[in-house]
């Protein structure tokens, strides 16, 4: 031990013998430690945006109607019915709800969304996530904090620097500021995505029931049973076929819904010449004023029905990732939005003439000879809008996932050609159920309405929210136009908000139940795992340790490869110390892996795998980190072992050729570890002697730990004295003999070692909080899959390290 010196006997510009320790002690740390910048900066950006002909925008605009605009285009069945669910009084009130229809029409779908809202992408994907992702890279927003600098250099992460001084930089610096503001950011991103969970439900329920209404519009006497038991039906088989992917019959969907849009165009264009075309005058907003004037409270709550004419909209813009954003906009300006202004105009002249109709609208104005091809082609066109909702809730829920604020749910591609097109398996029947349960309880379209409506209005007002944030950090636009937008779009949006509030006890408070539900599961699951990952960062090991262990670690070196499966991206995890702590052996080849889900859409085959070498070669320990994005998942014919030990093998090969510049060849031939091996043992063979789950099988393939976190960890502070630094060269091994040794150690047997931490609330807590963690959170820990299963490893190579934390 060195003698201490007071600092005052110390001449200027010398150290303490202990002092020089420390700091070089803290200078190695901080090379073990230090972000894989480097690392990084040696990825090439590969990907361009390539330039689309005319041709092949026709063509994708043509295949974007059955993806995108099915749930828009199915709304004529329903609307009318559901603005006028006590009938018709007087004609000049349809001229008033149809103007209503066609400026929401034009104000909601086509201005806001399709050439604004729609903008707002994360390269390419949108929802209420995608912006949140979008939101993360440019404020410092996320509360778990595993960002570093090095994942900045993706390709696909597009950032933007705020100018000092900005209103942009004071909303950033406003935003993150406080711990309560990002929170509260969050929740408002988890309501609008419980709420479009809420719309995979309601969407299905009131699309196909209403395009089997019609066949008791051609026969009267018919049971109303009957027609929710065939729209049940459709629904099962719906729900049933998922697992096939949209790709099997996709080929399908554009020209259903194209032949629909004609349908609908043609139809109303002919009711608007045989019935009445005055109609055409509801293009004045005159008429708006002149229907609240004239029906008063009655109207103002109309705009509940009138609300359904732009669902869809929000689907829309979550399902834009299938096609380029101009493809979407041609579909929509030069054919969508035309005929949907004929459908409703052709609908509006034959109400004025027959008002007595006010229910069955839609199939009652369809001429006699086309009645049966227009009710198969709009129950084709209800069950592919359908399609694209469920579809659009399974890339929500993943994206959910990726965040860390949803159970692990097992998610299948249903196609090798399209990354995005995915399947859920529990979802798909907790939202069959639900369907089924909505149908069967209220039978009547104005219930199911009324339910869609709150859902479709909430996730607008919170698209509305982000937007804000996204033109002031994003797109730094200046305040007046954010306030112009902000203004506009709440103006609208909260006048339906205030018309759907009146209709809650009238089946509104369905998605409301449905998003409480929702919202509770992700914002316990959040909780806890963020607390994990505090634990993990609080818990972690110091780098100092291993070096004090020595090149064996202080214990047997045992044939094989070791992963060590961590949420950190430096440092060694508290999981590794418990190990090594309780079994005398590790592998000759330790990996810690960091398995990370950053705020992008997807990362690159190329740039998936960061590697580098921590500590000397003679320790033969490695850190990979890799990383996802919220789209990109882990496939079991990805091979994720053999493409991570690929990159290793490529690491060693590129560092031994830059050896004169590596960061490793630097630390290894300048420092070296001289240390006792017996002490290390014993001081672990003491740690072993308080340690009361140390019986186990050692011939069993899994291994279970449940440890306190109060266990003892040693600290750097206990083993600095045994590290001394010397300047003797180490005898550097070849590359050949490094790599021929990895290829024997995988040849041994790749184990991977993954934490199973429990969580429990500290004695003392709250009720609710004992409820939450206690109850509901180990239900879903439960329920859910494990890290194992998501990884894919091998159950027969797996080694779980148990370990208990109370928050």
């Amino acid at each position: 031990m060195a003698e201490r010196v007071e600092a005052s006997s110390v001449p200027e510009g010398e150290n303490t013998i202990e002092e020089r320790e420390v700091g070089a002690m803290w200078e190695l740390e901080q090379k073990l430690d230090q972000p894989m910048d480097e690392e990084a900066n040696k990825l090439n950006n590969m990907y361009r945006e390539k330039g689309l002909s005319m041709l092949m925008l026709l063509r994708l605009s043509f295949q974007s109607l059955g993806i995108v605009y099915g749930d828009l285009g199915t709304s004529p069945l329903y609307v009318f019915y559901n603005t006028f669910p006590d009938g018709i009084d007087d004609s000049e009130d349809v001229i008033g709800a149809l103007s209503l229809i066609i400026y929401s029409l034009l104000l909601i779908p086509l201005i806001k969304y399709v050439f604004i809202v729609c903008k707002a992408n994360d390269n390419g994907q949108g929802g209420t996530l995608a912006i949140y992702s979008l939101l993360c890279r440019h404020a410092k927003v996320k509360l778990i904090p595993n960002q570093h600098r090095s994942d900045e250099d993706l390709t696909t992460y597009s950032r933007t620097v705020s100018a000092e001084g900005s209103f942009a930089a004071k909303t950033k610096k406003w935003l993150e500021g406080k711990e309560w503001r990002k929170r509260a950011l969050l929740v408002v991103v988890l309501l609008g995505t419980c709420m479009m969970i809420g719309d995979g439900i309601l969407t299905p329920a009131i699309s196909v029931l209403s395009a089997t209404g019609g066949i008791k519009v051609n026969n009267p006497k018919m049971s109303g049973d009957i027609v929710v038991l065939v729209a049940i039906v459709i629904l099962i088989g719906l729900f049933s076929m998922q697992h096939y992917g949209t790709d099997k019959v996709g080929w399908l969907f554009a020209p259903i819904v194209l032949i629909w849009f004609l349908f609908i165009g043609a139809t109303g264009m002919y009711n608007i010449c045989k019935y009445d075309t005055s109609v055409l005058k509801a293009f004045s907003p005159t008429y708006i004023y002149l229907y609240f004037k004239r029906r008063g409270r009655d109207g103002w709550i109309s705009l509940g029905g009138i609300l359904l004419s732009i669902t869809g909209t929000e689907a829309l813009y979550a399902d834009i990732a299938y096609f380029p954003l101009l493809a979407i906009q041609l579909a929509f300006t030069f054919f969508v939005f035309p005929c949907l202004l004929l459908a409703y105009c052709g609908q509006a002249a034959y109400l004025v003439i027959h008002k007595e109709h006010y229910q069955d609208a839609f199939y009652a104005s369809i001429p006699d000879s086309v009645y049966w091809p227009m009710f198969i082609v709009a129950t084709g066109a209800a069950i592919v809008g359908s399609q694209a909702t469920i579809s659009g809730t399974y890339s929500i829920v993943k994206q959910a996932v990726a965040h860390g604020c949803f159970p692990r749910v097992k998610i299948v591609h249903t196609s090798k050609k399209f990354l995005g097109q995915i399947y859920c398996p529990d979802i798909n029947w907790i939202l069959m159920l639900g369907c089924i349960a909505v149908t069967a309880s209220f039978k009547k379209q104005s219930q199911i309405g009324n339910a869609y409506g709150t859902a479709v209005v909430l996730v607008m007002l919170v698209t509305t929210l982000l937007m804000v944030l996204i033109m002031l950090l994003v797109w730094h636009c200046h305040w007046i136009l954010v306030l112009i937008f902000t203004f506009l779009s709440f103006f609208v949006e909260l006048s339906y908000f205030s018309a759907v509030i009146f209709k809650i006890d009238e089946g509104g408070w369905v998605p409301l139940i449905i998003a409480a539900i929702s919202l509770l599961v992700m914002s316990v699951w959040h909780y806890a795992t963020v607390k994990k990952y505090e634990f993990e960062m609080h818990s972690k090991v110091s780098m100092s340790w291993i070096l004090g262990l020595g090149p064996s670690l202080g214990l047997v070196r045992v044939p094989g490869i070791g992963l060590v499966y961590t949420e950190l991206a430096s440092g060694v995890p508290h999981i590794f110390s418990h190990f090594i702590t309780n079994l005398p052996a590790i592998h000759s080849v330790v990996v810690f892996v960091c398995v990370k889900y950053l705020p992008v859409y997807t990362v690159p085959e190329e740039e998936r795998f960061l590697v580098k070498r921590i500590g000397p070669k003679t320790f033969r320990m490695f850190r990979c980190v890799a990383r996802y994005g919220y789209k990109d998942l882990h496939k079991k014919d990805d091979d994720f072992e053999n493409k991570l030990l690929t990159k290793l093998s490529s690491f060693i090969r590129i560092e031994t050729m830059m050896e004169p510049t590596s960061n490793s060849s630097t630390y290894s031939s300048t420092y070296s570890v001289n240390h006792t091996q017996d002490s290390t043992v014993d001081l672990i063979h003491n740690n072993n002697n308080h340690n009361h789950n140390n019986n186990m099988d050692m011939f069993s393939s899994m291994v279970d730990y449940t440890v306190s976190t109060l266990d003892t960890i040693v600290s750097a502070e206990s083993l600095h004295n045994t590290v001394s630094f010397s300047q003797d060269n180490t005898v550097e091994e070849e590359e050949t003999d490094e790599l021929e040794f990895l290829k024997t150690c995988k040849e041994s047997g790749v184990v991977h070692i993954m934490g199973n931490t429990v969580v429990k609330a500290r004695t003392g807590s709250w009720l609710p909080k004992k409820i939450a963690i206690d109850y509901v959170y180990a239900f879903l820990a439960k329920i859910c899959r494990a890290n194992s299963v998501i990884l894919h490893v091998p159950h027969e190579t797996l080694l779980n390290v148990g370990q208990v934390f109370y928050v």
